[in-house]
């Protein structure tokens, strides 16, 4: 029995060692202690844990903290700007009486800027999620801690964390994103308060301004929700009309964050019950009338017209070819001049996000029909409202010079309404019927033909088409009327090292495409035509034509073409990651798009197909969608490329037919492959097809699995019957997948390959399905080419296949059935 006993303890001792080795005093580190390689110390309540962790495939260490239960979630990194590359002997210590140091090697790499000295100092982590450092006989309140994590955001705000912008006391704190996925040091984008005249909430790529909130109008940022809501409520500080923090109450009841993300948006998540699995809450920019000036001068964005931007009443486009391919950026200019002597008046419009304050004048005191004459008095001002929506409206805000980032508001409080100035005689004309205004902006379209080597272009100006031919001699300049460049050959063959393999970077079935280098800082995509390619001029035509004025983030930009003797060259936009099967279909790369990264290629390539169906001028009907086709940039955002089979429609056509059909087996739709019929539901079964792929991991094409014959389109539906659709998920996303999104994702995909293409979703349905928690989804009939494959084809259950197709066929002439 003594033995017993004797062995007992020391095996409690050992435990209890090894235990202090990992975790230091739990929540608390003393003053004798350090935190090393592998050690943590865990809030009282298990929510944050602190400690060194190594970001993404990088061999780099940073002092960190995150959720204990998510710890793929990095709420705050310390040494941002000073990695540790030798982790051997790298540890955090209390140094001294007033300061944290990371030290290794025998060198300083990171300390902590306190404002105090502590008789007897603690670092304690809160689950708050603030690391605290204070005295342990009065560490009580924030007034009394010698340094805290919170006065030093990273990427992600917390509740309880204050972003500021108090130029008084010089103190400044914003979110900064991540550079990549592999580093937490400052990237390209910052979200913080911004004080021009009335303060909001901004998005900056450097200087560049990506996204704003709208001014504070006295109750809410004028281009968001009101609040309080039950996602957001904030504690908000202002001193002399000026926004001096923002920060969100601490409930330990809800869990919740919002991160400065690194492709530049900002998203809110809240935790689930089992606290577990992160649920996005919303996301700004929300749409794409959230982007910066999208519509460009005097222009304003309606966010549930098929085209986006319109003029105010009294202007029109300044350049009507450019704003008809929908290039809004120069936007809209006045149709008469405003004549301040003999008379001018205002125009209401109702419910909008004001208009950037670049040049403004504002008082808080005069009612709205002072303001009304103080602009009248004023020759260059060009409009005016209410800043404060409160007690009914109060003060003046007015604006002199161009009226930039206007948007119409989803449910806006009709209280927020700007007057802007037009003369009087614009005032008492007419307003143009949709038929008249209609056939005005399909008045001029630009036209590009190519025939027999010689690039034809013009436009079409009431009936009469004027053309422009140009020989391929001439083709050496800019040329106006395509208004993207023509390049010469010389110039490709120099940037692409003449067409060197060690430039090849793909090949399709338009031709191989090749790296190149305009110059240092400019790197393109070469895409040549290949001899021996089934495709040609009217593929190189279709290409030029369709996408040289395409504007989308979520679409590859062409950036010019050449054309010398029989060469037929495409230059795009360089994007290093290549395409996305590269990721999804490879073993070891696959692992670096975790869920919430899918996610959000999903929603981005849904956003792509959404402006090419509904919201370009042109309806575009794709034609090859596929995983190949799928392009990634620096940050992993899609871009649909490979336009060259893709199709017009008009705005009252909805179905074609055509002999030869042209696409990728596997995303084909049925009516397509066998009848030779197109619309815009077949492109939406090939998004079925690309979504499931994104969620499996595994091509539809080859597809086999251990349990049946069928097809993964089969497979997806027969899990979704038995409800075990989460078997369907890429096994590697088992540690960071959110169940709701894995099954509505599935679900939406499913209803994207119904057999019949009546019973497919629009794209508009399709983006609502995806980014709407708990809507209630349409239940997926049996999906198109429900077959099994040969029993042959059946393999053992002890892995996944890794079985890809190499060969794809870009181009296949059928004869319809």
């Amino acid at each position: 029995m003594e033995n017993f006993l004797l062995t007992t303890t020391l095996c409690t001792l050992v435990l209890s060692i090894a235990f202090l080795k990992f975790s230091v005093g739990v929540d608390t580190l003393f003053p004798n202690q350090t935190i090393a390689i592998g050690q943590t110390l865990i809030s009282q309540n298990q929510i944050f844990e602190v400690g060194f962790f190594s970001p993404g495939t990088s061999t780099n260490s940073f002092l960190g903290i995150w959720y204990k239960n998510t710890p793929d979630v990095v709420v705050w990194v310390a040494n941002r700007n000073n990695l540790i590359t030798d982790s051997r002997g790298a540890e955090l210590a209390i140094a001294g009486n007033r300061t944290l140091v990371i030290s290794g090697n025998g060198s300083i790499i990171w300390s902590a800027d306190s404002s105090g000295v502590a008789s007897n100092p603690v670092l304690r982590l809160l689950d708050t999620g603030n690391l605290v450092l204070a005295d342990k006989e009065s560490e009580s309140s924030s007034q009394e801690y010698i340094w805290q994590s919170f006065d030093y955001p990273t990427d992600t705000w917390l509740p309880g964390m204050k972003m500021v912008d108090d130029t008084d006391a010089g103190v400044e704190k914003y979110l900064t994103s991540w550079k990549n996925w592999d580093d937490p040091s400052p990237g390209d984008f910052i979200f913080r308060i911004k004080n021009q005249g009335l303060p909001e909430m901004v998005i900056l790529r450097g200087t560049l301004r990506l996204y704003r909130t709208g001014k504070w109008n006295g109750h809410h940022f004028t281009g968001l929700p009101q609040f309080p809501n039950p996602i957001f409520k904030p504690e908000m500080v202002f001193s002399e009309e000026r926004l001096i923090s923002v920060s969100e109450p601490y409930d330990s009841s809800i869990f919740s964050r919002s991160v400065m993300e690194k492709s530049g948006s900002i998203r809110r998540y809240t935790m689930n019950t089992r606290r577990d699995k992160w649920n996005p809450a919303y996301a700004l920019p929300r749409d794409l009338c959230d982007e910066y000036s999208l519509c460009g001068p005097y222009g304003i964005c309606r966010f549930e017209k098929a085209l986006r931007c319109e003029c105010f009443k009294g202007f029109e486009p300044k350049f009507q070819e450019e704003w008809d391919l929908q290039d809004w950026s120069d936007g809209c200019t006045r149709i008469r001049p405003l004549n301040c002597e003999s008379g001018d008046g205002f125009v209401e419009v109702r419910g909008v996000k004001y208009p950037d304050m670049l040049q403004f004048w504002l008082n808080s005191s005069m009612s709205l029909n002072e303001c009304r004459a103080e602009c009248l008095r004023n020759c260059n001002c060009t409009a005016y409202a209410n800043p404060y929506i409160t007690n009914g409206g109060s003060g003046c805000l007015m604006w002199f010079g161009d009226l930039i980032d206007t948007r119409e508001l989803p449910g806006a409080d009709r209280r927020q309404n700007i007057y802007i100035r037009l003369p009087d005689s614009e005032l008492d004309s007419s307003t143009d019927s949709e038929e008249e205004k209609e056939k005005t902006s399909h008045r001029k379209l630009i036209v590009i033909s190519i025939v027999s080597g010689v690039l034809v272009s013009g436009f079409v100006n009431g009936g009469i088409l004027l053309m422009a031919r140009r020989k391929r001699r001439a083709v050496k300049r800019t040329n106006e009327d395509l208004e993207f460049p023509l390049l010469k050959w010389a110039t490709i063959v120099a940037a692409t090292n003449n067409f060197s393999t060690e430039n090849l970077i793909g090949e399709g079935g338009f031709g191989p495409v090749y790296r190149g280098n305009l110059s240092a800082e400019e790197e393109i995509a070469v895409k040549r035509l290949s001899r021996t390619s089934g495709q040609g001029l009217e593929e190189f035509k279709n290409e030029v034509l369709l996408i040289a004025k395409l504007q989308h983030r979520n679409l590859v930009r062409l950036l010019g073409c050449c054309i010398e003797g029989e060469e037929r060259i495409l230059i795009y936009e360089y994007l290093p990651n290549k395409s996305l099967d590269r990721f999804i279909f490879d073993k070891k790369r696959r692992t670096l798009l975790t869920w919430p990264k899918r996610f959000d290629i999903i929603m981005g390539i849904a956003r792509g197909l959404q402006y090419l169906h509904h919201d370009s001028r042109l309806k575009i009907i794709h034609r090859d969608l596929k995983s190949s086709n799928i392009l990634l940039d620096g940050n992993l955002n899609p871009k649909i490329s490979d336009f060259g089979l893709a199709r017009t429609f008009g705005d009252n056509q909805s179905i074609a037919r055509t002999k030869r059909v042209v696409g990728t087996y596997g995303y084909m739709a049925p009516e397509y492959a066998i009848e030779g019929k197109f619309s815009v539901k077949s492109d939406i079964f090939s998004m079925g097809v690309v979504l499931l792929e994104i969620v499996c991991g595994q091509k539809n094409r080859g597809f086999d699995h251990c349990n049946n014959c069928y097809s993964l389109l089969g497979h997806a539906w027969l899990l979704w019957k038995e409800n075990k659709t989460l078997e369907l998920m890429d096994e590697c996303l088992n540690d960071t997948f959110v169940e709701s999104e894995v099954k509505r994702c599935v679900q939406v995909g499913l209803l994207c390959v119904q057999k019949n293409a009546e019973d497919r979703p629009i794209m508009s349905s399709v983006l609502f399905m995806l980014g709407t928690e708990g809507a209630i989804l349409p239940e997926p009939k049996e999906p198109g080419f429900f077959m099994k494959g040969s029993s042959s084809s059946a393999r053992s259950c002890t892995s996944k296949s890794t079985k890809y197709e190499k060969h794809t066929m870009s181009i296949t002439d059928l004869e319809a059935r």
